[in-house]
């Protein structure tokens, strides 16, 4: 941002700034409607759903294939440098005295769902084709080396699409 004056001191974090606090989403917001776009891009696929009752469950719903049940984690992935990005594990630092910072999903789910607000895309990814900790990534951009192996491209989990937008909502 050479040479631009910004309104924004931490112009990283407009959410700190009075004027753009409120065009800012809540993050639970922008999860609902990626838990919406992923139940509609599965169904569409031909799977049923099933929902957990209540919130304190690792997973955010099951999905029957006909041939078994799994469990699905929900996620939003942001395209930045051609991959779409997202978090593999959740967070629990801003919980008061944490026993741990970072909590995996290894042998709580059998799959991540991923929907991408920038693509459109809707992404089912099996959770052991993801040998990571804390980010996971899908490729939607070739690589500028061209190279094909060890590489996670969306195009082979991409299950549909579903083109959302944000609503405007007041408070009351």
């Amino acid at each position: 941002m050479v040479g631009q004056r910004t309104c924004c001191l931490v112009w990283t974090r407009p959410s700190r700034c009075r004027r753009h606090s409120l065009s800012v989403e809540h993050p639970k917001a922008i999860g609902d409607r990626s838990t919406l776009a992923i139940m509609l891009a599965l169904k569409d696929a031909g799977y049923a759903l099933l929902l957990p009752f209540g919130e304190n469950t690792r997973y955010d719903l099951a999905i029957d294939d006909g041939s078994g049940l799994r469990r699905v984690q929900c996620k939003t992935g942001r395209l930045r440098s051609g991959a779409i990005r997202f978090a593999t594990c959740s967070a629990y630092g801003h919980h008061r005295n944490p026993a741990t910072a970072r909590r995996s999903y290894v042998d709580q789910i059998e799959a991540f769902a991923i929907h991408c607000p920038e693509t459109g895309g809707v992404y089912l990814v099996p959770i052991e084709d993801l040998k990571v900790e804390v980010q996971g990534a899908l490729r939607v951009d070739a690589p500028k080396n061209n190279q094909k192996r060890l590489i996670r491209f969306a195009s082979d989990y991409e299950i549909g699409e579903v083109q959302s937008r944000r609503t405007r909502t007041t408070s009351a």
